[in-house]
């Protein structure tokens, strides 16, 4: 049968034509298909087939295609599990919880110690944390069973916004390679880089209660998973990566600016405060670690301290540091050198110290001089929580921005805020051991420093982004 044109001739439109033109859209439309996210349901609505219960004894059912758990006054953490383990994957569910109180998290590439909670077994592993509380943290990732947090939402607090209470929320959470991201709602929230567990099970928590939540409910539904042809989807540049790869920056922290200030091979961008050249005695760097070597417990008065040979005005500076029983050393900042002293260096500083064990903790103004706090200033943030024990490795993090608000982090949550250069920083600094030097910590730049006190601390991962 002849085909008739279907437009003028004037407009160039023939069968022919059209009949092109659905063919390409057809092979487009077959290449989309090839390649398009395949989602596969990990839950049924019906059945919890390959699923199973560890830890504690809080029951899960199903209500309306939902998965229900309930919070069970006197057991422990309780987990429905996946059978299966997944390496990469993205994986999107919506979770609903009841009260404000109340708290539940999704496991990702866990574990568990079989032999713990008498028989019951005990998980572990990164958990993207549900959390209705006013904390708000929902979104962060926490280590269940071993490591803590690492991340909470200090370290992205416009995320703190996007969870709903009462409400069904939409959770996103990419694992490819060694990073893990996360969305509530299509708002992007954390963004980790850990180099351990490549693969594990996915578990949904019933977190222990208090007796007065007895009773309270958590639900998940739509919980699906994708395994082949993973896209990550784009993320914020300005939001904070937490990277646990010693001595190296990935992509996105490479393309969001920062850089390392030490490589983990050699004394590249550091100096002393006495000369231009590196300490020849006090300091080691050996396998990616530069470290204090112990000597009197004196301030400067072996190797002395270090400084970065640039120097910065406003920033967002990253390093681990690990403590020995007793030490004592510190993270400078604004340091000019031009200041006299015979001892460290003068600066505004992060301390690092071992609160335990050092005298120096009881010492200053109102525990000003411990963990964290702007030294002889401002008294960290007093919660236990964001303190690793003495021998593993801590998180520390000052932030400096353009209009001179400073803000201190110990593994990703707030310690200190202040205004540089303010009225209620300086009456601070007329009582404190800086009193003497005048417009002390109010230079447009200076150098960054680590402290030798006479311990052995260690340092790494250490990096700027200049701001």
């Amino acid at each position: 049968m002849v085909k008739q044109k279907i437009f003028s001739t004037s407009r160039g439109w023939t069968w022919c034509t059209l009949a092109s033109i659905f063919l390409l859209t057809a092979c487009n439309n077959t290449s989309k298909g090839q390649n398009e996210e395949k989602w596969k349901p990990l839950f049924d609505g019906k059945s919890l087939t390959g699923w199973k219960t560890v830890g504690g004894n809080a029951p899960y059912k199903i209500e309306d295609g939902a998965i229900v758990g309930r919070m069970t006054k006197g057991t422990p953490n309780s987990f429905l599990i996946t059978e299966q383990e997944y390496g990469d994957f993205v994986l999107e569910l919506d979770v609903k919880l009841e009260g404000d109180n109340t708290n539940s998290g999704i496991q990702t590439r866990s574990h568990i110690d079989k032999d713990a909670n008498n028989g019951r077994g005990r998980v572990y592993g990164r958990q993207v944390e549900i959390d209705p509380s006013a904390r708000a943290w929902t979104g962060g990732i926490y280590d269940e069973g071993r490591r803590n947090w690492l991340y909470p939402l200090d370290l992205n607090e416009r995320a703190k916004s996007a969870y709903k209470p009462g409400e069904y929320n939409h959770i996103r959470i990419e694992a490819i390679g060694n990073e893990t991201k996360t969305w509530v709602n299509d708002i992007p929230v954390a963004y980790v880089i850990d180099t351990v567990d490549a693969k594990g099970f996915i578990g949904l928590q019933v977190h222990s209660i208090p007796e007065a939540l007895d009773g309270k409910q958590v639900f998940f539904k739509n919980v699906n998973i994708q395994t082949e042809n993973l896209k990550t989807k784009d993320f914020p540049k300005d939001v904070y990566v937490v990277n646990l790869t010693p001595n190296k920056l990935s992509k996105a922290e490479e393309d969001a600016g920062y850089k390392l200030l030490f490589n983990g091979i050699d004394a590249t961008n550091w100096r002393s405060t006495r000369s231009d050249e590196f300490p020849k005695k006090g300091w080691k760097i050996a396998d990616g670690i530069i470290s204090v070597q112990k000597s009197d417990g004196g301030e400067s008065t072996n190797g002395g301290d270090i400084v970065t040979t640039d120097q910065f005005s406003a920033f967002d500076l990253s390093f681990e540091f690990k403590l020995t029983p007793g030490a004592n050393s510190g993270v400078k900042y604004f340091v000019t050198l031009k200041e006299q002293t015979h001892g460290s260096a003068i600066g505004l500083e992060y301390q690092v110290l071992d609160d335990e064990k050092h005298p120096d903790a009881k010492l200053g103004r109102n525990g000003n001089r411990t963990l964290a706090s702007l030294y002889d200033l401002i008294t960290s943030n007093r919660e236990p929580r964001p303190r690793r024990p003495i021998g593993e490795w801590n998180r520390g993090r000052v932030v400096v921005t353009p209009d001179n608000k400073v803000v201190h982090y110990l593994n990703g949550e707030k310690m200190v805020e202040y205004q540089r250069g303010s009225q209620a920083f300086k009456d601070l600094v007329a009582i404190s051991k800086y009193k003497d030097w005048p417009a002390f910590g109010e230079a447009k730049k200076g150098h960054i420093l680590l402290q030798d006190h006479g311990d052995n601390v260690s340092y790494r991962n250490i990096k700027i982004k200049v701001l």
